[in-house]
C-alpha cells in the first residue's frame, strides 16, 4: 500500500486530515487491516491499513481490550478519553487532535485515529521547549482536558508547518491531574485566539449538544470537571500553573 498524502484526497483515494468527513467515515466504516504493532506504547497500539469505497489510509487502533489498567482510570476507558478529545480539539477549532473514532475492529472494539506523518527534519524536542504558537495552542488544549501525559514524543509536526497532538487516553479526570513538558507559558495571558477557542468551547457545551455527546464518553463529573476549567481559564486569562500535589512533568518525558 502506498504512502498516503495527509492532507486531503489524493488521486490515488489517500485521505489526510485536511479532510475531516472524508477521514472520519473512512474510519468508522473501513475495513481495517493489522500491520504491525508500535512497541514503545504502554496500551496495545496497533499500526493498520483501513480501506472503503476506494479511499485509503493508514491509522492507529487501540483495542479496549489491550488497554492496561490503571490506578486513577477506570478500567476500559481510555479509548472513550481519546475520541473526547478528538470532540473537544475540534470544537475549539484548532484540530490538534486527528480525526478519531470508537468502533469495532479485529480485536475488538477501540480507539482508531488517522495516522500522522510526521516531519523528520523537526527537532521535537526543540518544538517543545520553544515558543511556537500551534505548541502554545495544544498548551492551551491540554489544560481544557486535563492531559495526564503529555510527552515529547505525542508532539507531530508536519511539513505544513502544523502541529498534531495524540495519545490521549489518560485525560479528563475531574481531579486536577495536568502533567505535561510543555510549562513555558505558566501564569503567563492567554493569546486572544486561545480566549476566542475557549469561548466557543463554552458556547458549545450550553447549545450545541457537546455535554450529551461527551457524557457518552466520559463520566458526568468528568463532563462537569472540564466545563469547570473552562470556565476557570475564561475567569482568569491565564495558562495554568503546576498541580501542587502531582508531579508536573511525564516520566519519561520523551
Amino acid at each position: 500500500m502506498s504512502q498516503p498524502s495527509r492532507y486531503g484526497v489524493g488521486g490515488d483515494g489517500s485521505v489526510g486530515p485536511a479532510d475531516v468527513e472524508t477521514a472520519t467515515r473512512l474510519l468508522q466504516h473501513g475495513e481495517i487491516t493489522v500491520e504491525g504493532r508500535l512497541v514503545a506504547a504502554t496500551n496495545a497500539t496497533l499500526y493498520c491499513a483501513i480501506e472503503f469505497d476506494g479511499l485509503r489510509a493508514n491509522c492507529v487502533y487501540k483495542p479496549v481490550s489491550g488497554e492496561r489498567p490503571l490506578w486513577d482510570f477506570p478500567d476500559g476507558t481510555l479509548a472513550g478519553r481519546e475520541v473526547a478529545a478528538y470532540v473537544i480539539s475540534e470544537q475549539m477549532g484548532w484540530r490538534i487532535v486527528p480525526p478519531t473514532v470508537h468502533r469495532d475492529g479485529p480485536f475488538g472494539p477501540g480507539m482508531v485515529q488517522l495516522w500522522i506523518d510526521h516531519d523528520p527534519d523537526v527537532d521535537v524536542l526543540a518544538l517543545s521547549r520553544g515558543d511556537d504558537p500551534a505548541v502554545r495552542r495544544m498548551a492551551v488544549f491540554d489544560a481544557v482536558v486535563n492531559n495526564a501525559d503529555r510527552k515529547v514524543g505525542h508532539l507531530l509536526p508536519t511539513t505544513s508547518g502544523h502541529v498534531y497532538g495524540c495519545d490521549h487516553g489518560v485525560c479528563f479526570s475531574d481531579e486536577y491531574k495536568l502533567r505535561t513538558v510543555l510549562w513555558q507559558w505558566r501564569g503567563k495571558d492567554l493569546t486572544g485566539e486561545a480566549v476566542e477557542a475557549l469561548q466557543r468551547l463554552r458556547h458549545a457545551f450550553d447549545r450545541d449538544g457537546l455535554t450529551a455527546r461527551l457524557r457518552a464518553l466520559l463520566s458526568e463529573e468528568e463532563v462537569e470537571a472540564t466545563v469547570g476549567r473552562v470556565d476557570l481559564m475564561l475567569k482568569h486569562r491565564i495558562h495554568p500553573y503546576p498541580p501542587e500535589d502531582w508531579p508536573a512533568i511525564p516520566w519519561p518525558p520523551v
